[in-house]
């Protein structure tokens, strides 16, 4: 069990440590210090969820129903075109770290963006649900539960390291000029994504 645990934990880590719709707002959120304790909640509390349920099965509904996907795709890329509209909004009009020059986001408005970069995102249930149960359920009745928490605390430690840790980087976005890239990478890593989907 200690194996599938540790084989959980890298094959988690191997899907989510890549830049992505929700690691960047994650990434962004954690250099502003801004609501971070509730952006790593929501996406690793998502996460075990979905994890959780492809072990137990859901992937097959999932595939079984691929009209859900297909509806979650276009709403996806539908609400990443905006976010990353907003992003090269943001790009070209930078903004400092200092409390006294930034306005801090709306709780409110952070939640639901972690949420809907989260369930909008049709690869979140391919990879969570499908694929990882897939491979758990390869470990046998037992071991694909141990396979489960190592895929969770993946989960857990890259969302927590990511958001907690960004805010080392606070000094470097300090300067305009830091977040004219940051955003202007987020945008493009948004519109990426959102074109990928509608041509999936």
């Amino acid at each position: 069990m200690t194996t599938a645990a540790l084989s959980g934990l890298l094959t988690g880590l191997s899907l989510i440590v890549a830049i992505g719709a929700q690691n960047a707002f994650v990434l962004r959120q954690g250099i502003r210090r801004e609501h971070v304790l509730t952006v790593v909640l929501v996406c690793a509390l998502a996460d075990a969820a979905l994890i959780v349920g492809g072990v137990a099965g859901l992937g097959t509904l999932v595939t079984a129903h691929p009209v859900v996907l297909t509806v979650t795709r276009y709403a996806g890329a539908a609400f990443l075109l905006l976010v990353g509209a907003q992003a090269a909004a943001r790009a070209r009009r930078p903004a400092h770290l200092d409390p006294a020059t930034a306005a801090p986001a709306g709780h409110r408005g952070v939640l639901a963006t972690a949420l809907a970069l989260t369930f909008l995102n049709p690869h979140v249930y391919l990879d969570t649900v499908v694929l990882l149960g897939s491979v758990a359920n390869q470990h046998g009745p037992a071991g694909r539960w141990a396979f489960a928490a190592g895929a969770v605390s993946a989960s857990a430690l890259w969302f927590t390291g990511l958001g907690f840790g960004a805010h080392r980087l606070r000094p470097v976005f300090a300067r305009p000029s830091a977040w004219r890239v940051l955003d202007a990478a987020i945008a493009v890593v948004m519109v990426t994504l959102a074109v990928s989907l509608l041509l999936a």
